[in-house]
């Protein structure tokens, strides 16, 4: 089981609507879209979860696609752990300026 990163999505994409997108490549399991919590919207990115084999051809198909008028970037989700020690966050970064 692999799971998808989906970036530069619209702000009013749908689950749905990437299911019936990622479906044409094999069987998706789950598609998350998280919502920002104070106005509902979709965040512009999504989780998808696929089997290996339809997950890799996924990623090859749609990388670079366009959906709603936007180019996807689509590639292998990273480990939440990886993406923080890159980014600066974390680790304490957030508590300069209180006092």
């Amino acid at each position: 089981m692999k799971t998808i990163y989906v970036g530069n999505l619209s702000f009013q994409i749908t689950a749905g609507e990437l299911r019936n997108l990622f479906e044409k490549y094999g069987k998706v399991d789950q598609v998350s879209v998280p919502r920002d919590a104070a106005t509902g919207r979709a965040r512009g990115f999504a989780l998808v979860e696929m089997q290996d084999e339809a997950a890799a051809a996924a990623i090859r198909a749609l990388n670079g696609s366009k959906l709603r008028d936007r180019t996807l970037v689509v590639n292998e989700a990273r480990p939440t752990a990886a993406r923080a020690e890159g980014t600066g966050r974390g680790n304490g970064a957030h508590r300069f300026g209180r006092g």
